[in-house]
């Protein structure tokens, strides 16, 4: 067991799915890595409010996290693909899903790489990854290096800023 310190409190851990956030950040400081690449999809913050209501808007357009083991979409194992909640991308798919027991719904890649932009997170004083929407720039969850098959990957991310397409 170790323990990692969080806003000067420190708090413990037995596995690394410990490191998905247990709770939003209220400003996410990132560095983006990907300048060049401006999202298709654009809005005013008074349209996503419209579209997204107030759930969804803290997770997909201010870098919020859902509490742990409530997401919607944790325990759904049916065939068909994972689009983002914010402008219908697909993203992820059914097969690429993973249980991972760290509270929110997991997956080993993305359907197309291209799909997702990735950016360094420096909140809650730890170093992480930041998974967002390309075609619309808005934040899905973290890329983790502890994940099952020969890439390591393990997208964990937030079951609201996704919508299940059946197949």
């Amino acid at each position: 067991m170790g323990s990692i310190p969080i806003n000067g409190s420190s708090f413990a851990f037995q596995t690394r799915a410990f490191f998905c956030i247990r709770r939003a950040p209220s400003r996410v400081l990132l560095k983006r890595m990907n300048e060049r690449n401006e999202p298709e999809v654009v809005r005013s913050e008074t349209e996503w409010r419209a579209r997204l209501g107030p759930e969804r808007y803290h997770i997909l357009r201010e870098a919020g996290t859902e509490r742990p083991f409530t997401g919607s979409l944790l325990e759904l194992t049916a065939e068909g693909r994972y689009l983002c909640g914010g402008c219908g991308a697909a993203l992820f798919t059914a097969e690429a899903k993973f249980e991972s027991h760290c509270g929110w719904p997991s997956f080993t890649e993305p359907e197309e790489l291209e799909r997702v932009r990735l950016l360094e997170d420096h909140s809650h004083g730890m170093l992480r990854t930041e998974v967002r929407c390309k075609r619309c720039d808005s934040h899905l969850g973290h890329v983790f290096d502890d994940g099952p098959g020969p890439k390591r990957t393990r997208y964990c991310i937030n079951s609201l800023s996704l919508d299940f397409q059946p197949k």
